[in-house]
């Protein structure tokens, strides 16, 4: 179900409506409505002379909000605090969206029926279901309609959903990468770090998501996971680093997992 406000920390994709000297002001496209100001200190890091050099009116910006007050209606919001790893993330999670909007209004149109409707009816559900409401698309065409089988969903909507994935998706992979740092003191700490990272490739949780480490140069590993989905993949990719990283901790090591834009 999706919030009203977004929640502080959270990666946010707007566009800009004004600019002031002070700060800049973006309409926040998940949530109708809803407007977020990004103060010139938290523009970019090194000092600005005029904030129109970094950001325009019409922009499609990335940000994290700072602070949110729901009383006030007021989000604070902060582009040099973003990565590149982020922004392209959530560039890609806003086009999934839009795509999959797009596809419910089209079963919605088979049943003679309103986006407004569509979202009522069986959108919330299936994000609260799925995560995300393309992931639910995704999931009928590679599971089929027994995916939504015992939600409460009418079969007439069961019959479009999956007709409009069949016909508007075609399954891709998608390659995400990080690196961790492991090192080890002890007198087997080779033996160590190998046990590390044979325990994290276990934590790959999917069958249809392949995670391989590599060794870069000590310390460092690069862990490589390919997957049907970006949201899949940056699980995953997660779940393997910590986990190598809490195996060599166990046992006295230091382990650091971090990314490179």
């Amino acid at each position: 179900m999706r919030r009203d406000f977004p929640e502080e920390g959270d990666i946010v994709i707007g566009t800009v409506i004004d600019v002031k000297p002070y700060g800049a002001f973006v309409e926040l496209l998940e949530y109708p409505g809803k407007e977020g100001m990004i103060h010139i200190s938290e523009v970019s890091s090194g000092w600005i002379k005029n904030i129109r050099d970094y950001i325009k009116k019409g922009q499609r910006v990335v940000a994290k909000v700072m602070r949110v007050n729901e009383e006030k209606g007021q989000i604070d919001l902060s582009l040099k605090r973003v990565t590149e790893q982020q922004k392209r993330a959530k560039v890609q999670e806003w086009k999934r969206f839009q795509r999959a909007e797009k596809m419910l209004e089209m079963a919605a149109q088979k049943l003679g029926k309103s986006l407004e409707e569509a979202w009522e009816e069986v959108g919330y559900l299936l994000e609260e279901e799925f995560g995300e409401l393309y992931g639910a698309f995704e999931g009928l065409v590679i599971e089929g309609k027994e995916l939504l089988e015992g939600l409460d969903i009418p079969q007439e909507w069961i019959d479009a959903l999956y007709d409009i994935a069949r016909e508007n998706i075609e399954l891709t992979n998608v390659k995400v990468e990080g690196f961790v740092e492991l090192k080890s003191l002890a007198p087997d700490g080779v033996k160590i770090i190998k046990k590390a990272l044979t325990n994290a490739l276990k934590a790959n949780p999917y069958e249809d998501v392949e995670v391989e480490i590599t060794y870069v140069g000590s310390p460092k590993y690069r862990i490589e996971v390919i997957a049907p989905d970006y949201k899949s993949g940056e699980e995953v990719l997660k779940k393997v680093a910590e986990k190598a990283v809490e195996y060599i901790e166990k046992y006295g090591g230091e382990g650091k997992f971090y990314r490179e834009n």
